[in-house]
């Protein structure tokens, strides 16, 4: 069966997430560093790891199978699950794919490097509705290409509420 996993620490989208998950009644996992709040129906748990470095990326590499779909901004993860089998998009709503993720690769390195160089400050600009709108769309059709490819992976999902 389909599972969602959530990046969650800081993750913008997981209402959205939600939202999407309970129309196909499909399970969702967040995966954190700490406690937080998830919604009382059941589908969605939390896996606290440690406080590790990578942790909740290494437990979220090690528990993905193919026909899964990651949410997470984060590149050298998105890699990880890619090559796992996993259908992974970021929180603006933009897939990474076989086809991307050097690309993204290659580009978080040069950002690192010109952050410690001292060229580049702060993060990532705030997400705009914009954004929630793509993450939306994207998410809701990487798992309608799931369920074509794989009827089973969503059971009794029919996509309306």
């Amino acid at each position: 069966m389909l599972r969602i996993f959530i990046d969650a620490d800081a993750c913008p989208v997981k209402p959205e997430a939600y939202r999407v998950a309970a129309r196909y009644r499909l399970p969702v996992t967040l995966v954190a560093n700490s406690c937080m709040r998830i919604p009382a129906d059941g589908l969605v748990t939390l896996q606290v790891v440690g406080g590790g470095f990578d942790a909740a990326d290494d437990w979220i590499a090690g528990h993905v199978r193919p026909c899964d779909i990651v949410i997470t901004a984060d590149v050298p993860l998105a890699s990880r699950c890619i090559a796992a089998g996993a259908c992974v998009i970021g929180t603006s709503g933009k897939p990474f794919t076989e086809g991307n993720i050097g690309q993204a690769v290659a580009t978080r390195n040069l950002l690192a490097e010109l952050r410690g160089a001292g060229e580049m400050t702060g993060g990532p600009p705030p997400l705009t509705d914009r954004d929630r709108s793509r993450f939306l769309q994207q998410l809701d059709a990487t798992i309608q290409t799931i369920r074509r490819k794989n009827p089973a992976a969503i059971p009794g999902g029919t996509g309306t509420v």
